[in-house]
């Protein structure tokens, strides 16, 4: 059974007196486990519900519908599988303690892949499950691959999984369409084995829709943990001197490079960015695959269309890995709108370690770096050192409490061109206001 938590007004389900707080049981006789159930069921056209009411009373209505119509219910959220794997690089074991709880949260759930994009490793999937995601069509799914060599796979997940290759084989010929990625450890996975890995995996058809090639993130809580470390330059230039010529291949076999890079292996080897149209339609943008060459091409856009200026002067916080990206945008919409804005890269004092991008910046890191700076009118946060949704940052503080303790207007931007320009118009709006009212 799942619970209704809201009942869209105007809804077929508000027409049958459904609340939130009911909950749905079955489906023309088929039990109800979470909302995917929910929606795989609720898609036919005759429908008929088993609803326990809030005050324990069963009902049960039949309903008549087009298959595209929606019922207009929204149902609870799935409580994730954990992890029974113990990854060698598994970040949550790099946490330093006094975060929010939900961060140690290990989860291995095939549901999260299909509906947020989430990276499983497949290693947890029951007969059932994997007949679930074949009968309702979960796809596509997001596979953390690592390596194809069975043996090597164990030791990275440390422990007996079952070889990925033949899962793989079996949700492809259910119809599964997978974007996959490989975590490349040095002197682990890399090399021959990241070649074997590539390999294989392009074999098995055009239902594998992409890879990505992340390197390793290490923080500086690995005390009792497999030694690890991060590529080097060399190491970088090598994953690329790999990569580049079988993304050609594979462009003149299938018409797509599949196989990306995410920008750390760039920035590591002290190599240009590829060009915008090189990703493609962008298949692991949320990976780091991209989003620098994504940033300049929005960078344009937004530029050829600025006509207003502003006598300003603004910080912008970033990580350490794209700073340097930053500031030059900021010097061309510096010359086009007048605006000054410092851009100043937050070290991740809080994780150590290889940590440098702006996602695990914690507010306490900014408070310790920047509390002896002139910030100007005010400090511009991307969203994504952020909790999705919240103004609050990892270690709980908050954008408030952060203006508090700089003494500036902060304003929490979307990590865009377009965002810190909107960023930038808050701030003339709110001096404008601020010299009213003297």
């Amino acid at each position: 059974m799942v619970v209704i938590e809201q009942v869209a007004p105007d809804s077929i389900g508000r027409e049958l007196d459904l609340e939130a707080g009911d909950m749905l049981l079955k489906v023309n006789d088929q039990p109800v486990e979470d909302c995917l159930d929910a929606r795989f069921w609720l898609a036919e056209e005759s429908v008929l519900l088993e609803i326990q009411k809030a005050n324990g009373e069963l009902w049960e209505l039949a309903v008549d519908k087009e298959v595209a119509d929606d019922l207009g219910l929204a149902f609870e959220h799935p409580q994730p599988r954990s992890c029974g794997n113990q990854c060698i690089f598994c970040f949550v074991h790099q946490l330093p303690r006094g975060l929010r709880s939900t961060l140690y949260v290990m989860d291995e759930d095939y549901r999260f892949s299909f509906l947020y994009g989430a990276y499983v490793t497949l290693s947890n999937l029951s007969e059932a499950d994997l007949q679930r995601i074949i009968n309702q069509q979960l796809s596509p799914l997001y596979v953390s691959v690592h390596t194809t060599n069975p043996q090597l796979r164990n030791r990275m997940l440390h422990r007996e999984v079952a070889p990925i290759l033949p899962l793989l084989q079996r949700l492809l010929a259910g119809g599964i369409a997978m974007h996959t990625q490989v975590v490349v450890c040095p002197e682990w996975n890399d090399a021959d084995e990241l070649k074997r890995t590539i390999n294989d995996l392009h074999a098995l058809g055009e239902g594998i829709l992409s890879l990505a090639l992340v390197p390793v993130g290490l923080t500086g809580q690995r005390t009792g943990l497999p030694r690890l470390r991060v590529p080097t330059a060399g190491e970088a230039a090598e994953v690329l001197d790999l990569l580049e010529p079988l993304q050609e291949t594979y462009r003149n076999e299938r018409g797509t490079r599949w196989v990306f890079a995410a920008d750390e292996w760039y920035l590591r080897a002290g190599r240009d960015i590829p060009d915008y149209s090189d990703y493609e339609d962008f298949p692991q943008l949320e990976n780091g695959v991209g989003m620098i060459a994504d940033f300049r091409h929005q960078a344009r856009r937004l530029l050829a269309r600025i006509r207003s200026s502003f006598h300003l002067q603004l910080t912008a916080v970033t990580g350490r890995s794209f700073a340097a990206e930053l500031a030059a945008f900021l010097q061309k919409l510096e010359d086009k709108s007048r605006v000054q804005i410092e851009s100043v890269a937050v070290e991740s004092r809080l994780f150590g370690g290889d940590v440098s991008v702006a996602g695990l910046v914690a507010g306490r890191d900014i408070v310790t770096q920047l509390e002896n700076l002139q910030l100007g009118s005010a400090l511009l946060v991307p969203d994504v050192m952020l909790r999705e949704g919240t103004d609050i940052f990892l270690d709980n503080l908050t954008i408030a409490q952060l203006a508090e303790q700089l003494g500036v207007p902060v304003k929490k931007v979307a990590a865009t061109p377009s965002g810190l320009w909107q960023g930038v118009r808050w701030a003339a709006n709110l001096s404008q206001k601020i010299n009213r009212s003297h």
